[in-house]
Formats: C-alpha cells, structure tokens, sequence
C-alpha cells in the first residue's frame, strides 16, 4: 500500500513538472514592435499634426508679439537710459523685468497646454494601436510585446517583429 501511494505521489509530481515546463514555455514567447513608427503610418496622424501646428502657431505668434514689444522697449530703454532720472530708469527697468517674467511664464505654460493637447489628441489613436497589437499578440500566442521605439533591442529576430500583423488588423499597408 505505501508502494502504491509512493508510485502514484511520484507520477503527480512527474506530471506536474512536465505540465509546469510546458506552461513556462508557453508564456515566454516575446513579440516586439516600433509604435512610432505605426503610428506614423495611421491616416489619422496627417489630421492631428495639422491640428497641433494650428494650435502651437496661436501660441507662436503671441510670443512673437510678446517679444517684439520687449525688444522694443530694451531698445528705446537703451537709447534713453542716459538722459532718464533714477525714478524713470528704474521703473522701465522694472517694467522690462517684468515683461520678461511675463514671457517666460507664457512660454512655460504654452508648452504645458501644448503637451496636454496633444496627449487629448494622441490618446484616441494610442488607444486604437494598443488594442490592435493586444488583439494580434493574443491570436499569435505572445506573451509580452515591447515596443522597440522605447527601448533599443540588440537582438531581435524578424519572426517576432509584429509590425506586419498589426498593420494588417489595422487595415493599413
């Protein structure tokens, strides 16, 4: 009897390895794929980047008014500094200062608002990619896909590059 319950308690473990090897094989198989590069390929990113170049220019074209009326005032501020009184020299110096901080401010806030939009913008289309390499991996049996446009792959052999696949599911050539 203690025979019988040695054989069998040997014959569940046996079998356990082997199915616990063949699940570890199963879950390593590795996929990799550039998303910047797909992305450029979307139709959809012709629009966007339109998009993006209309808004960046509202914001351009007010700094440049921003700072051809500073240049202006360090100009006639230079051009006058000799003949102004203290109070007047330190009160357009001031006022330069002032602009000046005005400038940086609106400079780092434009570029704030500019990435915020541009992720709104992003999101719709990062999330279409996504799904699409998600769908491809599952029916191809990957389980991790890197995005090779993020980390540099020294190694990579073309049967796992899932470009192809994906731009199929994608509809794209």
């Amino acid at each position: 009897m203690k025979k019988l319950f040695k054989v069998a308690l040997v014959a569940v473990v046996a079998v356990g390895l082997l199915f616990a090897g063949n699940l570890a094989k199963a879950q390593s198989k590795i996929g990799y794929i550039n998303t910047n590069q797909l992305m450029d390929q979307l139709p959809e990113m012709k629009t966007l980047r339109t998009q993006m170049e209309a808004y960046q220019k509202t914001f351009s074209d007010q700094l440049a008014t921003m700072s051809n009326e500073y240049q202006t005032k360090g100009k006639d501020y230079q051009s006058k500094s000799a003949t102004m009184t203290d109070a007047a020299r330190i009160a357009a110096e001031s006022e330069l200062q002032d602009m000046q901080t005005r400038i940086t401010s609106f400079r780092d806030n434009a570029q704030k608002q500019i990435e915020a939009k541009s992720n709104e913008l992003l999101k719709p289309l990062t999330d279409k990619v996504r799904a699409a390499i998600t769908a491809v991996a599952a029916a191809k049996g990957y389980a991790y896909v890197l995005d090779s446009s993020q980390i540099e792959l020294i190694v990579s052999p073309a049967g796992d590059d899932l470009m192809a696949s994906v731009k199929t599911k994608l509809g794209l050539q």
